[in-house]
């Protein structure tokens, strides 16, 4: 069920609610979409500033543009649609150094996972198999609120240090918890490049995981 029915009803009847000056259920949108808006404009801009500029031009133009909202797509797809077109003007305003089109372009090939944690392929009994297992991860901690904490930490940079792509995919799916399908309707890439940026962006974040429980182990 799409989360706007779920909570608020369905996107015809949030847009006649905003139509008829429904101030609350303008406030739940906000609060409900703006982290998420930020995170994708922040893809395509160079700075925080100028995103959190743009989520707000943003919900300017939805609130000019309702008599315009067809219901051909869902009103977060429509939402983030404006977005990403506001995003995009400014980006090219702002001189930004990569090319727009090259944000979302296929994800560089390569291995998520070290090649050297394997057995090399001549191995006698297990080629390509685990050189040794990721250690087990501790079920229960003397300090585990301070441990959540730091985890956290490590985990918030680790994911501002992902490729803007990756960053903005795994932001949309693991953090605002959107499914696959709305992640490429948003930001207008396939299916199979959504499943591959998503999958390096978890493999590293996994790995800043393992590095952390590891060191805490010794």
């Amino acid at each position: 069920m799409d989360d706007e029915t779920a909570v608020k009803g369905s996107s015809e009847e949030l847009v006649a609610a905003l139509r008829a000056g429904d101030e609350e259920c303008f406030q739940w949108l906000v609060h409900r979409y703006s982290p998420g808006m930020l995170r994708v404009a922040a893809a395509h801009v160079p700075t925080r500033e100028i995103a959190e500029e743009v989520v707000q031009d943003t919900w300017v133009a939805v609130l000019r543009g309702l008599d315009g909202f067809e219901g051909r797509a869902s009103l977060k797809t429509w939402l983030f649609q404006i977005l990403l077109n506001i995003a995009r003007k400014r980006g090219v305003r702002e001189r930004r150094t990569v090319p727009f089109s090259d944000v979302f372009r296929e994800p560089d090939s390569g291995p998520t996972v070290d090649p050297g944690r394997f057995l090399p392929d001549d191995h006698s009994d297990w080629p390509h198999h685990w050189a040794s297992f990721p250690q087990r991860w501790p079920k229960s901690s003397p300090e585990p609120e301070l441990l959540a904490s730091e985890m956290r930490t490590r985990l918030s940079a680790a994911l501002r240090e992902l490729p803007e792509r990756h960053r903005c995919v795994i932001s949309l799916r693991d953090v605002q918890g959107y499914d696959a399908d709305d992640v490429c309707q948003i930001l207008e890439i396939s299916s199979g490049n959504q499943r591959v940026l998503l999958h390096r962006a978890r493999a590293r974040m996994r790995a800043v995981l393992e590095d952390y429980y590891t060191r805490e182990s010794l």
